[in-house]
């Protein structure tokens, strides 16, 4: 399943339901962390400006007390225009806006295959494959992975009972998610209703809403919640409120329909998903079905939207294609097409490959494994996103990895963490998964700014924003630095983070707080000017 979490704003409707259990001056307890000095660098005490907000994943730790990637700096002082050599690299994740005003220069064409003319030119196996391929057919929909082995039955699964624990928990879990949100929904959209009527219009500020001299019950609560909203999210309006709350119902609805619903197939191809020989199907659409289906847009677009076109963001590489390869549905991805679409972006010359996505349950585990392996042997470096479950996943499984029995079968995989943007104890995302043995490095993945369908912009969190970040660092270093291999490519990235021995919380849990540098491996976060430094000193 794609690894972005819900939108940050959600949390504002946390204080809604607060406001509708304990009504007016009601309050919770908040659990602070302690403000700890990080090693010798200082912390930032001022908000980030609207402009830092947007591209502080190309910040400078050293520069800006901000623990971005150095991107900036490593153009303006290192890249300065020189282009280096086109790098392919292929995105495999939900379907990509290839139209996008700030993706479509950038999205790499087959020059082998003839479009739309019904027929395999270049004889790799997919016929029209003009930009990727699409291994979801016309599929969006899916059911997660232990859901499948309960659908199917699988008994003799010696992970059938903890994936039936698992299942009934989550459907109480999103049940009761569901009833609370509706009602929040409810509060929201009669709130609304209100201050329109209160106000005489659609659109109104919290200034506006705050000279209401009403003493009505019903009004007083309506400011009350536009205030709780609005303060408890950098004043999200309460139009945007009602427009957000519809997307986190369908969101929850569409995790109990399809996701948790045993009786939902959505599979519409008529390929065996149990024979890895069977590739005849899919099509090479690679657009998104829908305009929620934004996650693999927004990755593209952290590696490589346009630089300095004047639009929306910079992508970190300035010299790369992007590969669209549709494969991580609305619910898990199918083993099989991971496995041959990271043979596809091998085959078809990416020398990096991104992967926004992960689960818990892998039935054909080895598939991918040996995937990723035959990329490894092709010097093509696999970027995958940690997992967004707060647990460390040297313990808990996350799939896919690179190894068994921590015995690793690639030299060129790369797991990553998320990082927040503010420096200090908190700098963790609450999200993220870690792992000593398992994660390989951190890099900014919550609030980053990045390209959606249909030519808008928005902010996301996740370890899939994490991911695409060090692959457009892995990009810049092949593309300035071609005869690099794979594995030193990796073993750049990893020896070139900033080193951080300071204790920061874990999982968002205040009361689990840890060394940095028992988080990943490398217990770095990713920089791309000091990658660039390290790698042109390797001969």
């Amino acid at each position: 399943m794609n690894y972005m979490k819900i939108n940050p704003k959600a949390l504002a409707y946390l204080y809604v339901s607060a406001v509708l259990l304990f009504g007016c001056g009601g309050t919770a307890d908040i659990i602070s962390t302690p403000i700890e000095n990080i090693d010798t660098s200082p912390l930032k005490v001022t908000d980030l400006t609207e402009a830092e907000k947007k591209n502080w994943g190309h910040l400078d730790l050293e520069r800006d007390t901000i623990p971005g990637m150095a991107v900036d700096r490593a153009y303006q002082e290192i890249i300065k225009g020189k282009k280096g050599k086109k790098v392919i690299v292929a995105v495999i994740d939900s379907g990509i806006d290839i139209d996008h005003e700030d993706l479509d220069d950038v999205i790499w064409t087959n020059k082998k295959e003839v479009p739309n003319n019904g027929k395999d030119d270049d004889k790799n196996g997919y016929v029209d494959d003009i930009h990727g391929w699409n291994f979801l057919g016309d599929s969006y929909n899916e059911q997660l992975e232990y859901v499948r082995l309960l659908a199917n039955k699988e008994t003799s699964n010696p992970r059938y009972a903890e994936a039936q624990k698992l299942h009934d928990e989550q459907v109480q879990k999103w049940t009761q998610t569901k009833t609370q949100y509706d009602q929040i929904a409810q509060a929201i959209n009669n709130a609304h209703e209100t201050l329109k009527k209160q106000l005489g219009k659609e659109e109104y500020t919290i200034e506006e809403v705050n000279k209401i001299e009403s003493q009505e019950q019903n009004v007083q609560q309506a400011v009350q919640i536009a205030n709780s909203i609005n303060s408890s999210s950098n004043g999200l309006s309460m139009a945007e409120a009602v427009k957000e709350i519809k997307t986190l119902q369908e969101d929850i609805n569409d995790r109990l329909n399809y996701n948790l619903n045993i009786d939902f197939s959505g599979r519409k191809m008529s390929d065996n998903i149990n024979d890895l020989s069977d590739t005849d199907y899919g099509n090479g659409n690679v657009k998104h079905v829908k305009k929620s289906e934004a996650h693999g847009t927004h990755v593209a677009g952290i590696i490589a939207a346009e630089r300095n076109n004047g639009k929306g963001v910079n992508g970190v590489a300035n010299n790369v294609e992007i590969m669209a390869l549709r494969v991580v549905p609305n619910g898990d991805e199918y083993d099989k097409d991971v496995a041959l679409a990271i043979r596809y972006a091998v085959d078809n010359g990416a020398k990096v490959i991104n992967g926004s996505f992960g689960k818990s349950f892998s039935p054909h585990s080895a598939w991918v494994r040996d995937a990723i392996k035959y990329a490894s042997d092709n010097d093509v470096v696999f970027v995958h996103a940690a997992g967004n479950d707060s647990n460390d996943v040297d313990v808990e499984p996350n799939f896919p990895d690179d190894n068994v029995d921590f015995v690793e079968v690639s030299d060129t995989y790369i797991r990553v963490g998320s990082l927040a943007q503010k420096y200090g104890s908190k700098m963790v995302s609450g999200f993220s998964n870690y792992g000593k043995k398992n994660v390989d490095i951190f890099a900014p993945g919550s609030a980053i700014y990045s390209t959606m369908p249909e030519n808008e912009y928005d902010f996301n969190d996740g370890t899939s924003m994490a991911a695409p970040g060090v692959a457009g660092i892995a990009a810049l270093i092949r593309s300035q630095y071609p005869k690099l291999t794979a594995a030193q490519v990796k073993q750049v990235i990893l020896d070139s983070g900033l080193p951080l021995t300071t204790k920061v919380v874990v999982a968002g849990d205040a009361s689990n707080v840890k060394p940095f540098a028992d988080l990943s491996k490398s217990g770095r976060i990713a920089n791309a000017y000091n990658a660039l430094i390290m790698a042109s000193k390797i001969r």
